[in-house]
């Protein structure tokens, strides 16, 4: 039997890169989907050193076709995904009063839209005990006025991964954001390392008493 696959989709340093290393060293063989190409390369490293066999692309999630086609190949390269997950969003510092409609709706089409064509892509390649797992933030429900935006595309994820989580269910597939309810930081409760910890919970907590949000206090 193959070892199984995770796919981060905004793979870098950060959440998302301790997100790759923790189920690498686990077992799981690796698919890193970035807009850095640097930073990619040396999460791919990183990652090849926990004995995961990696794919990793330069990717732009927002680009739908592409990001369509890359999941797609490295499902087909695999003949699986069991882990889908999902880590990027915008920060753009604007208050309501100075933020246009275009660049709220961009930032949602980063942040939200590109949790639904990912889980579109990597549907046909889930089976029963597959997960996608999301990043959360605490700004979902305490936003920044000054970032106005990244409390949107927060609270909007968390609601789209529910409405995931429920239509996927009946398939044996779950859905998880993760709402980090404090800062990152290098030190202390918050750490890339330890928000990763408590998303490698998240995903295999008791189906039986599934929870599509889980908030991690530290």
């Amino acid at each position: 039997m193959s070892k199984p696959v995770i796919v981060v989709v905004g793979a870098g340093p950060g959440v998302s890169g301790s997100v790759a290393r923790r189920f690498a060293a686990k077992g799981y063989d690796v698919g890193l989907l970035g807009t850095d190409a640097d930073r990619l390369a040396e999460l791919d490293r990183q990652v090849a050193d926990h004995g995961a066999q990696t794919l990793a692309e330069v990717l732009d999630v927002t680009d739908v076709a592409a990001a369509t086609s890359e999941i797609r190949s490295m499902g087909q390269w695999w003949n699986r995904i069991d882990v889908l997950h999902f880590n990027p969003s915008a920060f753009r510092e604007k208050d309501p009063l100075e933020l246009t409609v275009e660049e709220l709706l961009e930032d949602v089409a980063l942040g939200v839209g590109g949790l639904l064509t990912a889980v579109q892509a990597a549907r046909q390649f889930m089976s029963a005990g597959g997960r996608v797992t999301v990043t959360g933030s605490m700004a979902a429900d305490k936003p920044w006025n000054r970032a106005a935006s990244l409390g949107v595309q927060k609270a909007g994820i968390r609601n789209l991964v529910r409405s995931i989580d429920t239509t996927l269910a009946p398939e044996g597939i779950r859905a998880v954001s993760v709402t980090v309810q404090g800062s990152l930081g290098e030190d202390g409760p918050f750490t890339p390392d330890r928000v990763a910890e408590a998303i490698w919970d998240a995903a295999h907590q008791d189906e039986a008493s599934w929870s599509s949000e889980v908030a991690y206090h530290g």
